[in-house]
């Protein structure tokens, strides 16, 4: 089993769940447009791919307007929703445990840095990485193939071998890969496991204690 040294987390669905701040941040963006959404469950979709992108493809918004949807989502969320949002239970725990092993902790989120690094503080995770790589405010650095790249180069100068990228969603599956490092896709955030299959992770977590099997050496996890 491969031994893991370096261990990138995303951040939405995987070490926290943040279904009420985003879904409501989107809800507030939205009736800014006029478009009013009561079922905050139709807005699960847009926790963890690019924000641009989701008002792009679910609500048909130009590259002009969804920007400036982004714009809308972060007055609420910078205020409110970025709290409305909770640690996954077992994680604190596996953080630690996995420190205190001399494992090497980074996270590699879609999300702007920014908020990243203010979230990980407000739930006193953050002495747990040693570097939080997220998008830029600007929207730059926002696909996760680039975050994982930029996450690879900063704690291992690019190097990937004992190196793995754990995450609930496609995304973070294919841009481990075409980083040429393996990956654990995690079945209790958001992706599903239809979804996750798949992108062909090296291992599938069906939660916390999976996952703290797998990285700790004691499991190669379910494929």
């Amino acid at each position: 089993m491969a031994k893991y040294d370096i261990i990138l987390f995303d951040l939405d669905g995987t070490l926290t769940e943040p279904k009420e701040g985003i879904t409501r941040s989107v809800q507030y963006a939205l009736a800014k447009f006029g478009i009013y959404e009561n079922d905050l469950d139709s807005l699960v979709k847009f926790i963890g791919p690019p924000l641009k992108d989701s008002f792009i493809k679910y609500y048909y918004l130009d590259e002009k307007q969804a920007w400036q949807a982004v714009l809308f989502y972060r007055e609420y969320f910078a205020k409110k929703g970025m709290f409305e949002n909770a640690v996954f239970e077992g994680i604190p725990e596996l953080l630690h445990d996995l420190k205190d092993m001399g494992k090497k902790l980074a996270v590699a989120t879609s999300k702007p840095t920014f908020y990243s690094e203010k979230i990980l503080d407000y739930f006193k995770i953050a002495k747990y990485f040693t570097l939080v790589a997220g998008s830029n405010l600007d929207g730059t650095r926002v696909i996760k193939t680039e975050i994982i790249r930029y996450a690879l180069e900063e704690t291992a100068g690019g190097i990937t071998s004992g190196v793995v990228m754990v995450g609930d969603r496609e995304h973070d599956i294919i841009g481990a890969r075409e980083n040429g490092i393996d990956s654990i896709a995690v079945t209790y955030g958001y992706g599903s496991v239809t979804e996750l299959r798949k992108a062909q992770p090296a291992h599938l977590a069906g939660s916390v204690i999976d996952l703290e099997k797998i990285l700790c050496g004691f499991s190669q996890g379910n494929n």
